[in-house]
């Protein structure tokens, strides 16, 4: 199977500099160099599709402009790429949801690939009119995507949960292709949802022997449901010709790092409930020194940014043998990113995935519907 790669829509502000924010913290200043008009991001989108990225995801929070209404824009300045919209089940019914869903699928030709983000900062929920707490959120999205799911396979729905209910519900159209649900957590409850719901589980960028036993985890699980799951991981990415170029890049992004600013993050990070994010902070402990945390692995990142906080950095043939030894362990996609977003989306698109090609690994979007491979469904 041919390995997928996804990019990133900045819909927070893009820069030269890091982008710092996210997980209950604001965006930086730095945000503001490159506003995420329309216009830029339809730029980055029309980029990755070119270059080979099969989708891109789109974050969720309030740091960042709303991914349903920013992509549902960007669609119609792009040809094929799809969009890993990040959304969060209880903001909105689970019937219009799905309604929703069924909208864009047909508005914009099946490009359509569903982020479900449960929230694990309480504050910033309370905000939104949440006040659940954060294994009730897990418990609330299980019951969200079990009437999802129903609807998108035709069925008249009724569902009376600890949560939510809803009554002799039926969309009058369904979505063809059903979009993919992928999903992330750490914690045991968000294991167990992800498990009997999502068709990719995917997982922030630690070392791979974390991320083998998150992955060993998640499996078991999912086969006690009888289910198999596909495995992604998130990064940032800095690749370069040669490996001193790209470590000299990580080094010009961290001197640009404010201590104020690194402070202020890492105060705002502290408070997450987040079991992922709280491992991400343990990867670099608030601290600039002994940030490769694994051969190419940088954990630079999370010092100003909430969430994926580590990239991977290297030559272009370094970046492929860490690319490899992820796969190894189960991980089929790669949803990456690189600031700025419109530039690293080609120092990785001409740099490392000709080399894929080389290798037999990776494949053209545009060209996969005539391998043979492309006409075996995924299981589910």
């Amino acid at each position: 199977m041919s390995l997928t790669f996804h990019w990133f829509l900045p819909t927070n502000g893009d820069s030269r500099h890091v982008v710092g924010g996210g997980h209950g913290t604001p965006a930086t200043a730095s945000g503001r160099d490159r506003p995420p008009t329309v216009a830029y991001l339809s730029q980055i989108a029309r980029a990755a599709e070119d270059l080979g990225f099969l989708g891109a995801l789109t974050p969720t929070g309030a740091w960042c402009e709303d991914a349903w209404l920013t992509t549902a824009m960007v669609s119609q300045n792009s040809e094929r790429l799809k969009f890993l919209v990040a959304f969060r089940p209880g903001f909105v019914s689970p019937t219009l949801a799905a309604q929703m869903a069924s909208t864009f699928q047909r508005q914009s030709g099946g490009r359509l690939l569903l982020n479900v983000v449960t929230g694990g900062e309480s504050h910033e929920q309370r905000a939104y009119g949440d006040f659940l707490d954060k294994d009730d959120r897990y418990r609330r999205t299980g019951e969200f995507l079990e009437v999802v799911k129903g609807l998108w396979e035709g069925k008249t729905v009724d569902l009376h949960g600890r949560h939510l209910q809803v009554a002799d519900a039926r969309l009058a159209r369904v979505p063809d292709p059903v979009p993919e649900v992928y999903f992330g957590g750490s914690s045991p409850i968000a294991g167990e949802i992800a498990a009997r719901h999502c068709d990719v589980y995917l997982t922030w960028g630690e070392p791979p022997t974390q991320v083998a036993e998150k992955i060993a985890r998640i499996r078991e699980l999912a086969a006690a449901q009888g289910r198999t799951l596909r495995f992604g991981i998130r990064l940032h990415v800095i690749t370069r010709d040669t490996s001193e170029q790209a470590w000299a890049e990580a080094g010009r992004l961290l001197d640009g790092f404010d201590p104020e600013t690194v402070r202020s993050v890492q105060a705002g990070l502290a408070r997450s409930e987040s079991e992922g994010q709280r491992r991400m902070l343990a990867l670099h402990g608030g601290g600039r020194d002994g940030l490769e945390i694994h051969p190419n692995l940088w954990a630079g990142i999370g010092l100003v940014r909430g969430g994926a906080g580590t990239a991977l950095v290297g030559s272009h043939d370094e970046v492929v043998e860490r690319i490899k030894e992820y796969h190894a362990l189960g991980i089929d996609e790669f949803v990456l990113s690189g600031y700025p977003h419109l530039e690293e989306a080609y120092w990785f698109g001409e740099g490392v995935l000709p080399r894929l090609a080389a290798q037999g690994l990776w494949h053209h979007p545009a060209n996969l519907a005539e391998t043979p491979e492309a006409q075996v469904p995924f299981a589910s």
